[in-house]
């Protein structure tokens, strides 16, 4: 189902960028995704904006939380009670970066650091549900944690939203996914060698495009940064690769009986 006017909980609903750089960023995304971008016109939403695909919001975006913070795409999960939430992350070794906070009548967010470093939001739907467009193209499909630390994570993350985690070994790369209702709804990889140390563990956004190879050359030619040049895996084609402003994301295309 690609439209969506609800999340259950546990569900990834919303992705967002916090960019050093708006007007570059909403230039960017534009040519490659075909986004048209709308902000909020008072002052204190604090210049943040969504982006739009064929009338279908399906992302945010807004300046970095302060100042000297690196580009980034956030990723938000679904809760019916932020608070609750909150109370589970400390209680099983995470830290609550940002208390649960309501946004106008939009919603709840909340900011979070797991165990092993990553950060992840969580939003609470009012009047804003989430991403009214997923899983085609030019839509976010998927969001995928990078650890130093799977065995932590794979403590924290069923303590707090009730994910199992499936772990498997494909082609040598160990990969598991967090199921919920019995359904995959998100990702996990360890990071190996091929992440510099500096590089810390985070959550990646991926979005579906309908040509991996010619989406990937269209943000190289705008300025992009690759990291993972395209790869076959079994539901698709994908790559890495981080916007002018350096925020890390993902595009894949999927198969059509991914």
């Amino acid at each position: 189902m690609s439209e969506r006017s609800s999340y259950p909980p546990g569900i990834p609903c919303w992705v967002d960028l916090s960019s050093t750089d708006i007007t570059g960023s909403t230039r960017f995304y534009g040519d490659i995704f075909g986004w048209e971008a709308e902000f909020d016109p008072r002052p204190e939403a604090g210049g943040y904006g969504q982006f739009f695909y064929r009338g279908r919001a399906v992302a945010g975006i807004g300046p970095t939380f302060a100042e000297g913070m690196p580009s980034v795409w956030n990723v938000y999960v679904a809760t019916d009670d932020a608070r609750a939430v909150a109370e589970r992350v400390k209680a099983t070794g995470g830290q609550v970066v940002l208390e649960p906070m309501q946004i106008f009548t939009e919603g709840t967010m909340g900011v979070f650091q797991d165990p092993t470093g990553a950060y992840f939001m969580v939003w609470q739907a009012g009047r804003h549900t989430g991403a009214e467009l997923v899983n085609e193209p030019n839509a976010f499909c998927w969001s995928e944690l990078a650890t130093r630390d799977p065995e932590g994570a794979l403590r924290f993350y069923p303590q707090v939203f009730g994910w199992e985690g499936v772990s498997q070994d494909a082609g040598g790369m160990h990969y598991t996914e967090w199921n919920a209702g019995g359904r995959p709804v998100a990702g996990m990889m360890p990071m190996g060698p091929q992440f510099p140390e500096e590089v810390p563990p985070h959550w990646l956004a991926y979005f579906a495009v309908a040509d991996c190879d010619v989406t990937l050359d269209r943000a190289k030619a705008l300025g992009a940064t690759v990291f993972v040049e395209p790869v076959d895996i079994p539901i698709g084609r994908f790559a890495v690769m981080a916007d002018p402003q350096f925020a890390a994301f993902a595009i894949i295309a999927l198969n059509e009986t991914a």
